[in-house]
């Protein structure tokens, strides 16, 4: 089932997408999915108190796709100088598969042009998930060269082994 309605998240939303974060970020052991990090990095990727804090910032959104009411997917959007950071991309596990991230992520990247007036949107990916990194490639984002240390002060779980996160970019065309 596609999704049927975006909207830009409320502080409301906070603990449902704290939820589906980690539930597509690091599930418990056996989940199905394919974009989990859970032999990688331990712990929540994210809580409703860091969740609300997102939310609280002027220059970014969380928007949220739905079928029908049913929270789906979300991905958040923040002005970044002239472009746009895309960050916290995360499909129901029960559901990936069906061209919701796909979606999703294009309608992050038309809000930032829309929104921000991006002319560029940029994320960081666990440079040790090479399956994640070849999905944002054929989604047009390409390799900066640029690496930075796993954000271990940022509340968002302990890695079970040295990690780096690397940034991926892409021009933003109409």
């Amino acid at each position: 089932m596609p999704i049927d309605t975006f909207r830009t998240a409320t502080s409301d939303d906070a603990d449902a997408i704290a939820d589906l974060v980690n539930r597509a970020y690091r599930p418990s052991a056996g989940t199905a999915g394919w974009t989990h990090e859970s032999g990688l990095v331990t712990g929540d990727r994210t809580d409703a108190a860091q969740v609300r804090l997102t939310l609280a910032q002027a220059n970014g959104r969380i928007l949220l796709g739905l079928q029908q009411t049913r929270l789906c997917a979300c991905v958040n959007v923040v002005a970044d100088g002239g472009g746009c950071y895309i960050g916290m991309l995360a499909v129901d596990p029960a559901i990936q598969g069906g061209g919701l991230g796909k979606r999703m992520l294009a309608h992050a990247e038309q809000f930032a042009r829309q929104h921000f007036q991006a002319s560029y949107c940029h994320m960081t990916v666990l440079s040790a998930r090479p399956e994640l990194l070849a999905y944002y490639l054929r989604r047009g984002y390409r390799q900066t060269g640029e690496y930075l240390p796993f954000p271990h002060d940022a509340n968002a779980g302990t890695p079970l082994c040295e990690l780096q996160i690397e940034v991926l970019r892409k021009p933003l065309t109409d």
